[in-house]
């Protein structure tokens, strides 16, 4: 199955749609990351938070794919933000995916009452100059998270991975990401257990283009330029939420979805200037 790719802003490429991890852990999220991979899937998405960087990695390995034509990402947790800590846990991902290097790495999440996001991103920056990581971005940050790596290191993120879903849109993120060229990328890019299937905009289109609810917001997605990485343990789901690029939803169906934007949309409190993982 053919997947476009964007370039990103340090010259390396990434997949128009990935293949998110949380949570499959064990023999099952081995199986179902190396289906993901024999699908068509070549961005796989994991985290030290998600405590399955060994299955995943076992799941490269098995699969048959040369390493060079997959993208695996990974991410920094808060209770590794030090610069050392964040030197050690880059190496410590390494070592359970059982890789050489990784194809992008980000901060989970800025933890700003703790403070020491900026030293994460300098060893990112640093990890990036001795070739263990391709590619360096974020997670959850905010503009003003943004502005404070920039400026401190004049390195922009090539990624920021964001909750973004037609609930939850993220406009005004996704306009600073353009301003600064940086690509975004959305986690619960469906909306999980509130995910809008029976919305009218999004069933309507469906029925209108003779496919799945799911795959009309994935679409809908990859025409707003984000980076999706839908997560599913089943084979067959799995092909339907890479199977986007057969159709186009016009200008106003894409509107539509995103005019389903609530001011309550986020999943949880996810608030970046308050919500924290260690």
């Amino acid at each position: 199955m053919a997947v476009p790719t964007h370039t990103l802003n340090d010259g390396t490429t990434l997949p128009a749609i990935g293949f998110g991890t949380y949570p499959l852990t064990g023999p099952e999220g081995t199986a179902a990351v190396r289906s993901a991979i024999e699908v068509g899937y070549r961005l796989i998405d994991t985290a030290v938070n998600y405590d399955n960087e060994r299955e995943v990695g076992e799941a490269i390995r098995t699969s048959g794919i040369p390493r060079e034509e997959l993208r695996v990402a990974s991410k920094i947790p808060g209770r590794h933000h030090g610069y050392d800590d964040a030197v050690a846990s880059v190496h410590g991902s390494l070592e359970r995916l059982g890789l050489d290097y990784l194809d992008l790495h980000l901060v989970h999440w800025p933890n700003p009452s703790v403070g020491k996001y900026v030293e994460a991103w300098r060893a990112l920056v640093d990890l990036r100059e001795q070739g263990l990581v391709r590619s360096i971005g974020v997670s959850n940050f905010t503009d003003e998270h943004l502005t404070t790596i920039i400026d401190e290191t004049g390195v922009t993120p090539s990624v920021n991975q964001v909750e973004l879903h037609p609930y939850f849109p993220q406009v005004q993120m996704r306009a600073t990401h353009e301003r600064l060229g940086i690509r975004t990328e959305s986690w619960s890019p469906l909306g999980k257990r509130r995910a809008p299937f029976a919305e009218p905009p999004v069933a309507d289109a469906a029925e209108q283009h003779g496919v799945t609810p799911g795959q009309v917001i994935l679409r809908w997605q990859v025409q707003l330029g984000s980076i999706p990485i839908p997560k599913s343990a089943t084979p067959e789901r799995q092909r339907q939420n890479l199977d986007v690029f057969g159709f186009e939803l016009t200008d106003d169906e894409v509107a539509a979805i995103s005019a389903l934007e609530r001011p309550d949309g986020r999943l949880f409190g996810g608030d970046p200037d308050t919500h924290e993982e260690m």
